[in-house]
């Protein structure tokens, strides 16, 4: 009986989002966006585990700000990812039309320029903004990518979101070999986006600083850049009012010099470096409750997922 537990909950899970999305596709905007914010702060004052982890992470990020500030900002993200996660399901049942009529695109000549090197392109960006709109609208306005993922503990759930990031052409790339099908699509001049803001262990981890502290984060994107000439496009999109969002493509980061004697740490430098603008300028809009640094336990507890 136990072991049908997991599977009986994981079908429930399923079916409610499934209903939700049913019910989401026929909402106004403006409903929508009111269910986000009323699911987001339920949240933040329930969930005082994520809670805890968000504000003790802003304390570190932002010492000079008031505690009062800080909190703000924790609601102010719960908000934002209650919203997110109402958006999705609201662009999940969107025709590609309807898409496009949502988006702004900005920095569109810079990647036509990347794509222009024919050596694929790698696209970064971290748990910020409306990170997965990048792969629903980036092939509607330029061609199908590859996107870098983690599976799901519930397997129907993961089915349909893999179906969500596909629908408009992409290619999901799980983990397993997940090095050979991207050195695969750069070299047939495609693109890859990667998440790079999560807590990485293992021999694949290279420590820089993120908000003048360390942080193990992936070192995958910047050995392949090197190893293959592709450009780096930070990518990330920004909400506007109305349900709109604006998908911003920066300059390409520039790669360290050729006898850069720790290339790879140098490069992952500089593309953290560009997220941490981003998080700087829009606090609210990244994803505070993750646990980003493991460098001192005691001070941030150790919790769940926030968000898959």
């Amino acid at each position: 009986m136990a072991a049908r537990t997991p599977v009986v909950r994981h079908r429930i899970e399923y079916l409610l989002v499934r209903v939700l999305q049913t019910v989401v596709g026929l909402m106004p905007d403006a409903l929508v966006l009111a269910c986000g914010d009323v699911t987001g702060v339920a949240v933040f004052l329930l969930d005082r585990s994520h809670r805890r982890v968000a504000e003790a992470n802003l304390a570190r990020a932002f010492p000079s700000r008031s505690a009062a500030e800080r909190r703000s900002i924790v609601r102010a993200a719960f908000k934002h990812f209650g919203r997110l996660l109402f958006e999705m399901l609201k662009f999940s049942t969107l025709s590609a039309e309807q898409v496009l009529e949502r988006v702004e695109f900005d920095g569109g000549e810079r990647v036509r320029l990347a794509y222009g090197q024919g050596k694929g392109v790698l696209f970064i960006t971290g748990h910020f903004g409306f990170w997965e709109l990048h792969a629903l609208a980036h092939p509607l306005q330029f061609e199908p990518i590859g996107v870098l993922a983690r599976t799901l503990d519930n397997v129907q759930l993961n089915e349909l979101l893999e179906h969500i990031r596909q629908r408009t052409g992409n290619t999901v790339i799980y983990r397993q070999r997940s090095i050979r099908r991207v050195m695969r699509l750069l070299s047939e001049r495609h693109g890859v986006a990667v998440l790079i803001d999560q807590h990485i262990q293992g021999p694949d981890a290279v420590y820089v600083e993120f908000f003048e502290r360390r942080a193990a984060t992936t070192s995958a994107v910047a050995a392949l850049a090197l190893r293959t000439g592709a450009p780096v496009v930070p990518v990330f999109a920004l909400p506007l009012p109305n349900g709109r969002y604006r998908l911003i493509y920066e300059h390409p980061v520039e790669p360290p010099a050729a006898d850069s004697e720790d290339a790879i740490r140098e490069f992952t430098q500089r593309c953290t470096d560009v997220l941490e603008m981003y998080v700087r300028r829009h606090p609210d809009l990244w994803l505070w409750m993750h646990r980003r640094w493991r460098d001192d336990s005691a001070a941030v507890p150790a919790v769940d997922h926030f968000f898959p």
